[in-house]
């Protein structure tokens, strides 16, 4: 399965990487909403991680237009504690799952398991 990882922050998206790497194919690493948007459209993956809080697009944004242009795209959002009202933006733009940071390998897991569905 391959997996596009958005997040404006190196580590996180390393973190991403060495928790998703062994099962998926990691297809590209965005650094902001725009740069998920064009990766998307280039490599489309099965599944996005898309963290919330980007610069130039925030991955409310860029999920909106992801899945406007692929209804059947499977967006994750990737969220830090408090940020429950933009978590609902996120699930209205498309996002059909979340995680939490800081992520946790299982619970990362068992999300993508629920949206993807194995």
């Amino acid at each position: 399965m391959d997996v596009l990882i958005a997040d404006d922050s190196e580590f996180m998206r390393s973190l991403l990487r060495e928790i998703l790497e062994e099962e998926y194919n990691i297809v590209g690493e965005a650094e902001n909403g725009v740069e998920a948007i064009e990766l998307y459209q280039e490599h489309s993956p099965d599944l996005v991680m898309m963290d919330i809080v980007m610069p130039i697009r925030d991955g409310i944004e860029a999920t909106d237009e992801i899945t406007d242009s692929d209804p059947s795209a499977k967006v994750i959002m990737c969220t830090s504690v408090g940020q429950e009202q933009k978590m609902k933006s996120a699930i209205q733009a498309g996002a059909e799952g979340y995680i939490t940071k800081p992520f946790q390998k299982p619970s990362v897991l068992d999300e993508i398991e629920n949206v993807v569905g194995g």
